[in-house]
């Protein structure tokens, strides 16, 4: 059997093995097997066909990767809570974990919020946001 079939069959089930899973897995073998095919038409031995497969398939993968898990990446957009995180604020309504009471106003919105230490914060004190638990912010005495 002439090897530029099978390079073809290669080419045609790992096409299709990439289109079904469309997580880029075999794109790179595909390059691979595409140079092998021409190495095959313009009558290498099969030797040598199999080294640019493997060459061709490695070198696309270490070009190409890079690129395209940067592409694949979701920027993550950090929410207006997440910018929160790290900044001070202002405790308008006492902080007590006690009670269902506790208002922070930081960058110029009004949040609810527990103390992270469980203790109570008094009005106009100045607080740091540790974290965001559900709605409310976590934050802790600048004392």
């Amino acid at each position: 059997m002439k090897m530029y079939i099978i390079w073809a069959a290669a080419i045609l089930i790992l096409g299709v093995l990439e289109g079904i899973t469309v997580q880029l897995v075999s794109i790179w073998f595909v390059f691979g097997a595409v140079a092998a095919l021409i190495a095959s038409i313009c009558g290498a031995n099969l030797t040598v066909q199999i080294i640019v497969f493997i060459a061709v398939s490695v070198i696309s993968l270490l070009v190409t990767r890079p690129l395209v898990k940067k592409k694949l990446t979701a920027n993550k957009q950090p929410t207006n809570a997440d910018r929160c995180i790290g900044l001070d604020g202002v405790v308008t309504e006492q902080i007590d974990n006690l009670k269902p009471s506790g208002l922070v106003k930081v960058d110029g919105k009004i949040w609810s919020a527990r103390s992270a230490d469980g203790s109570v914060i008094e009005p106009e004190s100045i607080v740091t946001i540790e974290k965001i638990d559900g709605v409310k912010l976590i934050v802790s005495n600048k004392s």
